[in-house]
């Protein structure tokens, strides 16, 4: 409890409530089922790609690493986000204490830039895999892998900790309600009775910085990907790599295009309802996780056998 000089009194709060959608509260009946069914999707099939993964001895390669460590960050990004909203649609349990809160920003923020990151590798050996194949397997080692993972890991973890931090020290005086299903940065932040232009500033450089490379050497990758591909001569080849990277590609250009989107309807919030970009946001938590082990896994020929030998052995 603070006093003022004017004499108001104000009390520092110490949980926050989540209410979603302010405008459209009949979004959260439809959008209970389809959310649910992503949730337990994106769950199961990531659920199984890793225990194939494990299980499977002719997967124990660094491409099939980098889908386990994919899958595991997905894995985390919906438990974080996704329980809670549900609990909010069906049970209308809003309140968030105020250090979770916290804790579901940093994590939000930290595993959705590992994310990308770990995209910008995956396109980095698939680039190695079609312009320099025969020497493949001496560059993509599971050396190199362990390195990927630690840069992977050190860059996100460090650049992401000031998100959390900046909004925490933030002085919260008596308004408590979250127009938002998530604790996002700007969106806990503009309840604080302090300036929050550092806030601002740290979380659109910080964005660009480490999403806006990832792409720029994502799109680079594909690029030099693509030029060489149209220069090969075998029948199929061009068909088969254009399939299998196509669908990768427009895989990361979703996860990024509902990044952009969400920021555009920020930047233009007079003329787009203020639900929409909270829906983009959760749904940004689910549906790449969903659409992430169906495209790269059940479409790579080894993963899908090896489903298939360790159901047979279920069986």
């Amino acid at each position: 409890m603070t006093a003022h000089q004017n004499g108001t009194i104000s009390f520092e709060v110490s949980d926050f409530l989540l209410n979603c959608f302010v405008r459209s509260p009949n979004w959260q009946i439809w959008l209970s089922l389809p959310l649910s069914l992503l949730f337990l999707l994106a769950m199961g099939a990531n659920g199984i790609l890793l225990i194939t993964i494990w299980l499977e001895t002719s997967l124990h390669e660094p491409m099939y690493y980098l889908l386990s460590l994919l899958s595991l960050l997905d894995m985390v990004l919906c438990l974080t986000v996704i329980p809670k909203v549900l609990t909010i649609f069906w049970l209308d349990f809003k309140s968030i204490s105020f250090y979770v809160c916290f804790l579901q920003m940093y994590i939000m923020n930290c595993f959705l830039a590992m994310e990308s990151c770990t995209f910008m590798v995956m396109a980095y050996d698939h680039y190695i895999a079609i312009c320099h194949p025969l020497r493949y397997s001496s560059i993509i080692t599971d050396q190199f892998i362990a390195k990927a993972a630690i840069f992977i890991l050190a860059r996100n973890i460090l650049f992401t900790v000031p998100i959390p931090i900046l909004s925490a020290r933030l002085f919260y005086c008596g308004r408590n309600v979250i127009e938002n299903c998530i604790c996002a940065n700007m969106s806990v932040s503009r309840l604080s009775c302090d300036d929050v232009t550092i806030n601002r500033l740290y979380q659109f450089a910080g964005g660009w910085t480490l999403l806006g490379s990832d792409l720029i050497l994502i799109i680079l990758s594909y690029t030099l990907i693509l030029r060489a591909v149209l220069r090969l001569k075998a029948e199929g080849a061009v068909a088969k790599a254009l399939s299998t990277c196509g669908s990768h590609f427009i895989l990361i250009l979703f996860f990024n295009t509902v990044l952009l989107v969400f920021v555009l309807t920020h930047v233009v919030k007079k003329k787009v309802s203020p639900d929409v970009p909270v829906l983009l946001n959760v749904l940004h938590h689910v549906i790449p996780a969903a659409l992430n082990p169906i495209v790269y896994g059940v479409r790579t020929q080894e993963i899908k056998q090896g489903i298939q030998k360790l159901l047979k052995k279920g069986w």
